[in-house]
């Protein structure tokens, strides 16, 4: 009996950006010195990557050029990898966004598309462009363990893919700064696949 195809890819957080916890989608903010460590903690002495895919945000790109140079592994920005956009409330603390208007938050929650603020990038269409993304990268890599450095919002949709949940259940789970989720995929040879989330906690399991 052919073995399966095993395809591993964890998923990284950036840690805290300068300026502190805001919605920041495509604001293009730089990790803070407290982000760096946050992410060479979660990384550790972990080396065992073929390869790293990056989102082209700098809280994310600049740690993933450094380790891609440290460890000697290929890198590839991904531009289909970059947070949701929040538009008018881009840069933005929640305790900010909730003087202004109370309800907002609550409202986008329950309806994300709805809701949006003006100029934001609807929900459906970032989960479409993530899984479209994830289905691309697994498939670049099938049969390797692969690091993606990207977002909170991105983990959320992909780990909808991985999971089977439906779109309105991804704020049901947190995605700390520096998280890391092992996602491993199972090809069989008459091309299905099973998917499970191997872990998701503070730093990669060596």
């Amino acid at each position: 009996m052919t073995r399966p195809i095993e395809t591993v890819v964890d998923l990284l957080r950036h840690g805290e950006p300068v300026g502190g916890n805001r919605l920041r989608g495509s604001q293009d903010d730089p990790l803070s010195e407290e982000g760096w460590q946050q992410m060479r903690d979660a990384v550790a002495a972990y080396s065992q990557w073929h390869s790293i895919t990056s989102s082209p945000l700098l809280r994310c790109r600049e740690f993933a050029e450094s380790l891609s140079q440290s460890l000697q592994k290929p890198l590839a920005i991904n531009n289909d990898f970059r947070e949701i956009g929040f538009g008018e409330w881009e840069g933005m603390t929640t305790k900010e966004l909730m003087a202004r208007d109370p309800k907002a938050l609550q409202r986008y929650w329950q309806d994300p598309d709805r809701y949006a603020p003006k100029g934001a990038e609807g929900l459906t269409d970032f989960i479409a462009r993530i899984h479209g993304a994830w289905d691309q990268l697994l498939a670049q890599q099938q049969g390797s363990h692969s690091l993606l450095v990207c977002h909170g919002g991105v983990i959320r949709a992909i780990l909808l893919a991985v999971l089977g949940m439906p779109a309105k259940n991804i704020w049901n789970f947190d995605v700390p700064y520096a998280n890391v989720s092992r996602v491993v995929y199972h090809r069989f040879a008459d091309g299905s696949s099973a998917a499970q989330l191997r872990f998701h906690q503070a730093r990669v399991e060596i």
